[in-house]
């Protein structure tokens, strides 16, 4: 692993079928936190009918080990059922988001997905996530929802214009954490972004090396740049 990228905290996944009440998560919560854990994914996967009704919810735990996680899930008396699954970053990864036009999205993703598959097979799971968007509104919109989206790491913008909200909502999502590569456009996107790549196919390569812990590309070194 390159210098300078701490390991992950090992994650628990479980799927738990809990009582569809307004108690029954803080109760969850609250049991997996006296154990010693903490709650970093939580999602109701859906509901299932009945009496009573139940809710089938996935939860990911750091801090505890897998019996002491269950054991804590078995004293909460809305629980019906818990069992282990996998975490989904150990199924998919870090994902690599590109939003813009049809055309451009599908090279970027030509470009990721090809870089992606010579990474996974040394072991890494890297997906790519793909929408292609028109209207300042919309992808603006979009570049926004990234830093809510779980495991994304990294941006791609693939359009032949940007600029205006699509700009400040750019500003907001590198301020969180997630850096943007871009392709050379018209428009003030190119002045908000970490890394410009004129051709679509290399910036997903790029994108994927950026995030890649068997990649030794760094895109601090490359901040402000254009290709």
């Amino acid at each position: 692993m390159p210098k300078g990228r701490p390991p992950a905290a090992a994650t628990v996944a479980v799927r738990v079928d809990h009582e569809d009440t307004p108690g029954a998560i803080p109760a969850i919560a609250t049991r997996i936190a006296a154990a010693g854990g903490t709650i970093r994914t939580l999602s109701t996967v859906r509901r299932i009918p009945g009496q009573p009704a139940l809710a089938e919810l996935e939860i990911e735990v750091e801090g505890i080990d897998e019996p002491t996680l269950l054991e804590a899930l078995d004293a909460v008396p809305e629980v019906h059922d818990s069992r282990l699954t996998r975490a989904l970053g150990r199924v998919f990864g870090k994902r690599v988001i590109v939003v813009g036009g049809g055309a451009q999205v599908a090279q970027v993703a030509l470009g990721a997905v090809s870089e992606a598959d010579r990474h996974n097979l040394r072991g890494e799971r890297i997906s790519v996530d793909t929408i292609p968007l028109v209207g300042e509104e919309n992808i603006a919109a979009a570049v926004r929802a990234v830093a809510d989206l779980p495991r994304a790491r990294l941006l791609v913008l693939a359009g032949s214009i940007m600029g205006g909200e699509i700009s400040r909502a750019a500003d907001e999502l590198r301020a969180v954490g997630i850096p943007i590569v871009a392709l050379n456009m018209a428009g003030s996107i190119t002045e908000h972004v970490d890394l410009v790549v004129s051709d679509p196919v290399q910036a997903g390569t790029m994108a994927v090396m950026a995030i890649a812990d068997t990649a030794t590309f760094d895109l601090a070194r490359q901040r402000g740049r254009r290709y």
